[in-house]
């Protein structure tokens, strides 16, 4: 029952957002955003917990309480575009990004050399998905399957409509690693969510001073095809939206593949860890990141934690 609701809520979500006027539609999304605040709810708690470790645990309450309802209305902020992005229009999309550094981008793949993009959970990735594809690129990304099977298929039908091609995790035909090598290979472009490892079988990485644990995906396809490891950032600057690629993470000479992949790990989270640091009311992780918080079991997958 619980999940048929959520896919009745996100099919809600899909239908009428875009039927109401933009300024009342934000408005109402900010207010859920302060209430969810206000009572303080798990996710709120977790995020809060999670920007601690960004800020320092010497922050005061208040300035921390002050970032996690920025955060929130991040996030809720996020959810709202995701509801509203097919009913924007095009010159929307392209007019309101401000980018920086994604001519190195542009340069990789013009020259047939696939790019691995690496994201962390900042602003808005499914609208700088769209934004890469109407810049002529079709970006392959990975979604982790949701329950129900048609809430799953809901999402992978909304980026698929932004020009975006969706592989699932796990349970498809073929192998997923495999489709992303072959993509890279060809010379494609390949977008990663890479600030939260969901398979327990992640690379160890010290992460704002603690350690916690990143998928290895985009090291390892780098490494495995040649292409390009390429950070990229995410932010909202008032109606804008902000992008910036940074440079290059090198295969290090290391003596053996798991460490290379290792090695390349660490520093896309150090490069995360700036870029967090740098804006961290639009670091929406509302789940748990860091080993200290780590559980004995992990929850069914959610929308919360698509990626």
């Amino acid at each position: 029952m619980a999940e048929r609701l959520a896919a009745a809520a996100y099919a809600a979500g899909w239908t009428l957002v875009r039927r109401v006027p933009e300024p009342v539609g934000r408005w109402v999304f900010t207010r859920i955003a302060d209430l969810a605040w206000r009572r303080r709810t798990a996710g709120a708690r977790r995020l809060e917990a999670n920007l601690r470790r960004v800020v320092g645990p010497g922050t005061p309450p208040e300035r921390l309480r002050a970032l996690v309802r920025a955060g929130m209305r991040s996030y809720l902020r996020y959810w709202y575009e995701v509801f509203r992005i097919p009913a924007m229009s095009r010159a929307t999309i392209l007019d309101r990004t401000r980018s920086s550094g994604v001519a190195v981008l542009d340069r990789h793949l013009a020259s047939g050399r696939g790019v691995v993009a690496a994201l962390p959970h900042m602003g808005n990735w499914d609208h700088a998905g769209a934004w890469i594809a109407l810049r002529g690129a079709r970006p392959t990304t990975v979604a982790q399957r949701l329950r129900p099977e048609g809430l799953f298929e809901r999402f992978v039908a909304f980026r698929t409509a932004l020009g975006i091609e969706v592989l699932p995790l796990t349970g498809g035909e073929r192998s997923t690693a495999g489709l992303l090598a072959r993509r890279l290979r060809a010379g494609g472009l390949v977008c990663l969510l890479a600030d939260r490892d969901l398979t327990a079988q992640g690379v160890p990485v010290t992460f704002f001073g603690e350690p916690a644990r990143m998928p290895a995906g985009p090291a390892a396809l780098a490494e495995r095809t040649g292409a390009a490891l390429l950070p990229v950032s995410l932010w909202y600057d008032g109606p804008h939206w902000r992008i910036r690629v940074h440079e290059e993470i090198p295969v290090p000479d290391a003596p053996d593949r798991p460490t290379r992949v290792r090695e390349m790990t660490q520093r896309l989270a150090e490069v995360f860890e700036q870029a967090i640091a740098a804006h961290p009311e639009d670091w929406h992780m509302l789940q748990r990141v860091f080993d200290a918080d780590a559980e004995s079991h992990r929850p069914a997958p959610s929308a919360d934690n698509l990626g």
